[in-house]
């Protein structure tokens, strides 16, 4: 197994705020808004929160979507230089992703319901991505948001 999977797949839930496990539909709604109440927690506008309550939307479905279980763990981090900060980590033991590059590339898609702008979205909505994965094994996603100093 790839080094950086396997160090992100070993993450201990018990680092986390919460975590959400991933099992049904309704489990990316939960998630979703457990990332929009720890950011409101830590001071973030109303323009971040939703920021990273969409960008934790988006991971949790493709959990749901391509692996069908996996967990989504949120944390706030008070101790960041550059301000408080959420990191979001969604993990799942799905078929894994062949080529993290092209996933990343506007419009690429494997399911004919998407539009392919999810992860890309994602990458763009926070400060953060780091994308591990490896085909038959799983995906690992760690996204950061920053709070902003106004």
């Amino acid at each position: 197994m790839d080094g950086k999977l396997r160090e992100l797949l070993d993450i201990s839930e018990n680092d986390f705020d919460v975590v959400v496990r991933i099992t049904r539909e309704e489990d990316i709604a939960i998630a979703r808004q457990m990332a929009k109440q720890l950011a409101q927690e830590l001071g973030f506008s109303l323009a971040d929160v939703t920021k990273v309550a969409t960008a934790v939307s988006e991971l949790a479905r493709n959990i749901y979507r391509y692996a069908q279980t996996g967990k989504i763990m949120i944390r706030k981090r008070l101790e960041e230089s550059g301000g408080p900060a959420i990191q979001v980590v969604a993990a799942d033991r799905g078929p894994g992703i062949d080529n993290v590059d092209r996933v990343l590339a506007r419009g690429y898609t494997t399911h004919e319901r998407s539009l392919g702008i999810g992860l890309p979205g994602v990458r763009r909505l926070m400060d953060f991505c780091e994308i591990a994965s490896k085909v038959g094994t799983g995906t690992v996603v760690r996204v950061e948001k920053r709070r902003r100093k106004f």
